[in-house]
């Protein structure tokens, strides 16, 4: 297949090139952007000329000469603009304010009672409403809005299927543009975390990976290549709804014996014991204190974990796996359970060169790459698809 495009296309392709270069590398001078890019020196220099203007990039003084006149350091101007990052979970709302970087400036979250939309969407409203006020002033100021939510979600933002809050065919994006007039990017919320570990966390300089977010529910966002893999029509990564037990008990999504009634927190309705408490945070604070009930449930929940696991390694042969959500915060727990689960049936040459990690952004993951998402939206990454 031939790809061709105008002068205008390949200016457009070249200054996002320059601009994620900076990004991705700071302390650059015009002269290390032209080695790394392959762009000529007069391209780079007229390039950075423009991102200087947009107030894009900065120069930050002089550099260390190799003989001659000390180059001019480029710096990315992460605070050109802030984007908001939401996740929408089961029994939580959760939200940060970043810059265009990925740093954290501002965070909220508050309890969901109820599933039906207009109660969510007020209360997503009123947080986002509540970090745009807490933002600084930028050139841009709030550019974006990105949300992850726990469902299969359409190119167009529509929340098609969200078994766990009982939502279909939620146009969730117009809803949230016609109130701001900020561009929205909504995504599922494993593909939002993902997308956050890959550019900031464990999955840095990794092609192929696998996050998997254990919370309220599972899904996982699957990157191949470096990219985030999406299916024929973007759907990919329901690994929740996975079968481990075939006469397994019934899911809300009509099947039965899926993955994440044993190995997320809805395996703490389902448990036969008595529990401490139902919330992630308050389980952790028991096992912690040696509470042998809690530690019994985190550790049945990581054996189940680890039977899931086994088999997306036999299937996809990642590098990498990465454990995020909120039940990461449980690793001291789950892992021991969850690692054996995995030695013990994955087979031999797929764990050859495999590791299986925790979350180094631990339950902001979806947030962090759901914002960053937004910010990239606003900045432009053109490139070319052959």
């Amino acid at each position: 297949m031939k790809v061709t495009g105008d002068q205008a296309l390949v200016k457009k392709i070249n200054k996002s090139l320059i601009l994620h270069t900076i990004r991705k590398h700071p302390e650059l001078s015009r002269a290390r952007i032209s080695e790394m890019t392959g762009l000529n020196k007069a391209t780079v220099s007229n390039l950075v000329a423009e991102l200087q203007e947009d107030q894009l990039v900065l120069e930050a003084g002089p550099g260390e000469s190799s003989g001659g006149r000390k180059p001019l350091i480029l710096h990315f101007n992460a605070m050109a603009g802030c984007v908001i990052g939401m996740e929408l979970r089961v029994k939580q709302l959760t939200a940060i304010l970043c810059d265009l970087n990925g740093n954290v400036l501002s965070e909220a979250d508050s309890l969901l009672q109820r599933h039906d939309l207009d109660d969510v969407l007020t209360e997503m409203k009123t947080m986002i409403a509540a970090l745009i006020a807490k933002a600084p002033s930028t050139p841009y100021g709030v550019v974006g809005i990105g949300v992850g939510v726990p469902g299969m979600v359409d190119e167009n933002g529509v929340v098609l299927f969200a078994p766990n809050l009982a939502w279909e065919k939620v146009h969730l994006r117009e809803l949230l543009e016609e109130s701001f007039s900020i561009p929205v990017v909504i995504d599922n919320e494993a593909n939002s975390g993902a997308f956050g570990e890959l550019n900031f966390g464990r999955g840095e300089d990794v092609r192929h990976l696998l996050y998997v977010s254990a919370g309220s529910g599972i899904g996982s966002g699957i990157i191949i290549a470096g990219e985030l893999y999406k299916g024929s029509r973007g759907y990919a990564g329901e690994t929740g709804h996975m079968c481990i037990e075939a006469e397994g008990i019934p899911c809300s999504c009509g099947s039965r014996g899926c993955w994440e009634l044993y190995a997320s927190e809805k395996a703490y309705d389902l448990a036969s014991m008595e529990l401490p408490a139902y919330r992630t945070p308050d389980l952790i604070g028991f096992a912690a204190r040696g509470d042998a009930t809690a530690e019994r449930q985190f550790s049945e929940i990581g054996a189940y974990l680890g039977i899931g696991l086994t088999n997306l390694i036999n299937s996809f042969n990642p590098e990498l796996i990465v454990i995020g959500g909120p039940l990461s915060e449980a690793r001291e727990w789950l892992e021991p359970s969850m690692q054996q689960m995995v030695a013990k049936r994955t087979l031999p040459y797929h764990k050859q060169q495999l590791e299986i990690s925790f979350s180094t952004l631990g339950s902001r993951a979806a947030m962090i790459g759901a914002g960053f998402s937004a910010a990239m939206h606003f900045l432009g990454h053109t490139r070319v698809m052959v």
